[in-house]
């Protein structure tokens, strides 16, 4: 219970920086049967000891060390070990700062620091031809050895971090205040549960908008980019059946995973309204329904970062300043489960620990 509201459970999260400082997050769990589903799969991750997944969790820092140079490394690692299997799949492709963010002036309706959505489209592309959807895994994915798996993997993770990072990097410049940092937390392996009838009534276009510190229900596993997504990378006058992208399916199921967003809240601003109503239009134009609630829109928040319990402060500017920080998750603390996570992407290590999981 906290002001007179009643909470599901309150979930206390542990950062910690390079010099072992620790930084506590503190989460209300909505009271609702999806939060409820959602709080029984992360106890189950908890109790089971799942991987969490560092290499893909604290997205939008510019300042992280993790920055456009470092991913596109990545990426060109990742399709060179795809290029060299026995998968039979060829990616003439390379990627670099140069031709994945946009040169020129920045600033309204100028180009400069933009992404080049064409060349992550198509970067995604590669990966759902080799993996496909969760309930239809491509024959390339079947076939492939468990470090393969975890190459084809990176294609997905990678192109959505570096398409968070460059957008941080180009509201640096523009609009500071309006970056958009989050951090994900992603399990490998995570178990699946079903989204039942009264679940669908967590989503919305109403939902698009997510308030600073709201904890969401986690990377949708049964899609591999949703409305939202395809309408702001391939543009307002994009058409279902010319997109670059062919794997745009409604939610179904989901894990234990959660975001929790560190932008500042949109909803209430005429720049927000107005681009909710170019997604309507769009939605419409491509022959959606914007009020169905079984297109799964926009983020069903299953909690809330209580943000003066964890900084002191509502001030995104002084939790900007604190946070940046402490970018890796040391514990996780529920009633009726925890667990400590004592490894770091950066490990000498980490690429195989993960493969081996997948393996197993």
């Amino acid at each position: 219970m906290n002001g007179g509201t009643a909470y599901l459970d309150q979930i206390e999260i542990q950062l910690r920086d390079q010099q072992q400082n620790y930084l506590t997050l503190y989460i209300d769990v909505f009271d609702n049967s999806l939060s409820q589903k959602w709080l029984d799969a992360l106890n189950h991750l908890l109790q089971n000891n799942y991987h969490l997944e560092k290499n893909y969790c604290f997205l939008g820092f510019e300042e992280s060390v993790r920055n456009i140079d470092f991913l596109c490394k990545q990426i060109n690692v990742s399709i060179l070990a795809i290029n060299s299997s026995d998968l039979n799949y060829s990616i003439n492709d390379y990627f670099s700062p140069d031709n994945t963010i946009q040169s020129g002036l920045v600033g309204s309706g100028l180009p400069g620091r933009k992404i080049n959505h064409d060349k992550f489209n198509q970067l995604h592309r590669y990966f759902e031809d080799l993996q496909g959807t969760s309930s239809n895994l491509s024959s390339y994915y079947k076939k492939a050895d468990a470090e393969t798996r975890w190459h084809i993997r990176q294609l997905n993770l990678l192109c959505h971090e570096a398409e968070s990072w460059i957008l941080s990097y180009r509201k640096l410049a523009q609009a500071p205040d309006w970056r958009r940092p989050s951090q994900l937390m992603c399990w490998l392996n995570a178990p699946r549960f079903e989204l039942e009838e009264q679940d669908y009534e967590q989503f919305g276009i109403d939902r698009l908008a997510k308030p600073m510190g709201g904890v969401f229900l986690g990377v949708n596993k049964a899609v591999g980019k949703h409305h939202w997504e395809v309408f702001n990378d391939e543009g307002a006058d994009s058409r279902i059946d010319e997109l670059t992208t062919t794997s745009l399916n409604s939610q179904t199921e989901d894990a234990g995973d959660f975001d929790i967003e560190w932008g500042q809240t949109t909803s209430g601003y005429q720049f927000w309204q107005e681009q909710l109503d170019k997604f309507t239009q769009w939605l419409v134009h491509n022959g959606f329904d914007p009020n169905d609630k079984t297109l799964t829109l926009g983020h069903p928040q299953v909690g809330q970062i209580n943000l003066e319990k964890s900084f002191g402060t509502k001030d995104f500017a002084q939790i900007w300043k604190k946070l940046k920080d402490y970018l890796d998750v040391w514990s996780i603390k529920t009633s009726h489960a925890a667990n400590t996570f004592d490894y770091h992407w950066s490990d000498d290590n980490y690429m195989h620990k993960q493969i081996e999981i997948l393996r197993n």
